[in-house]
Parts: structure tokens; sequence; C-alpha cells
């Protein structure tokens, strides 16, 4: 499996509602996708960015949402 040109961008920083949002808008493309494609893979990719941004600023709030 190669990795998608743009795997080492970073998710642009912004609020946890804004980012829930674009997880939904990702998995909608990864579910549509066929499965090992290059769209899913790219879609995949930024899942796990989006997934990984989100936990960053759950563990950051006071009290940690985590």
């Amino acid at each position: 499996m190669s990795e998608p040109e743009h795997a080492g961008d970073a998710v642009p920083a912004t609020t946890r509602d804004d980012l829930l949002v674009q997880h939904m808008d990702a998995r909608r493309r990864r579910n549509a996708a066929e499965p090992g494609s290059h769209e899913w893979e790219q879609a995949s990719v930024e899942v796990g960015r989006i997934e990984v941004e989100i936990a960053r600023i759950e563990r950051a709030m006071d009290p940690p949402l985590v």
C-alpha cells in the first residue's frame, strides 16, 4: 500500500466541532470508495489524522474528555 501524497500534512488547527464535521465527511468518502483504492487510502489516512487531532484537543480540555 503506497502512502498518499499528502499523508504527512497536518490537519489545520480548528475547533473540535469543526473536526467532527471533517471526520464525518472523510468517513463518508472512505465508505463510498472502493476498498483498497487510492481514494479509500487517502480518506483512511485523513480519518486517522483527524481522530488524532480530536484526541489532542480533548486531552487538553479542563477536565479532559478522555
